[in-house]
């Protein structure tokens, strides 16, 4: 299944036996729509606050008998408006959404509008004082390649291996906001709210663009302790293999 969602009165993706979890909420749902215990693996872990543009994709088993398209749409009527599945579709028996992804498209929205909407208060980053564009447009190329990121993740992470390949990274500027959108194999836990915070402190003067190497060589956290807030951030696409993303073509954004 591919899965949009609102993240804002969540505590992430994973499922918590405290906590209500987008994860949680499907399975709990799906269980009961079915009538047996269903556990879904979704792509990656978003936080708390963290929405989803079509862009998580889950995948589970169940022997009930129905049509992807059945489900999809009984689902649907028992989730909650803050969740919506976009599409459900049969796959091979070996898929797993987590394991065959090959890399995943984010975005972060910062508005930088006069005045800031409460509207839209949860759904984006807002900056007051004007950031230097120039600057962060100069910084940003440093990011892109293979590279160890260990200084841009946040504790509370057991990965070992900390070289991700940033193979995207631009800036679109519409009106008042700024998205960021960054493609890569992989991030590491608050990877992207880290580079994010510190393009922020380079649109603010404090830092010149042309650190950012020597700030991700150093590998010291210290030196990129920024984190802008989840709840700019979404997550767009889950990127699989060719012969995968044939299936998935017809019902994922690009």
């Amino acid at each position: 299944m591919v899965v949009s969602y609102d993240g804002s009165a969540y505590s992430g993706w994973q499922r918590q036996s405290s906590h209500q979890s987008i994860q949680g909420t499907i399975e709990k749902r799906l269980s009961k729509l079915i009538n047996e215990t269903v556990q879904i693996n979704g792509a990656g872990r978003t936080d708390a606050g963290v929405h989803s543009l079509s862009g998580q994709t889950a995948s589970f088993e169940i022997e009930a008998n129905i049509s992807a398209e059945q489900l999809k749409y009984a689902l649907n009527r028992a989730l909650p408006d803050s969740i919506y599945i976009e599409t459900v579709a049969e796959m091979p028996e070996i898929f797993h959404a987590r394991y065959h992804a090959i890399g995943k498209t984010y975005e972060y929205l910062i508005n930088q509008d006069v005045k800031p909407s409460p509207i839209r208060h949860n759904y984006c980053h807002y900056v007051a004082e004007r950031l230097d564009i120039e600057a962060i447009e100069q910084a940003i190329p440093h990011f892109k390649g293979t590279h160890d990121f260990a200084g841009f993740m946040a504790s509370g992470s057991s990965v070992e291996n900390t070289i991700r390949n940033i193979y995207e990274f631009e800036l679109l500027k519409e009106g008042g906001d700024l998205r960021f959108r960054i493609s890569g194999d992989g991030f590491l836990y608050n990877m992207i709210r880290i580079i994010v915070g510190l393009l922020i402190q380079i649109g603010r003067g404090k830092i010149p663009p042309n650190e950012v190497t020597k700030i991700i060589l150093s590998k010291d956290r210290n030196r990129a302790k920024w984190t802008a807030p989840a709840n700019g951030l979404y997550l767009k696409k889950v990127h699989y293999p060719l012969n995968y993303d044939v299936i998935l073509n017809g019902i994922r954004q690009s």
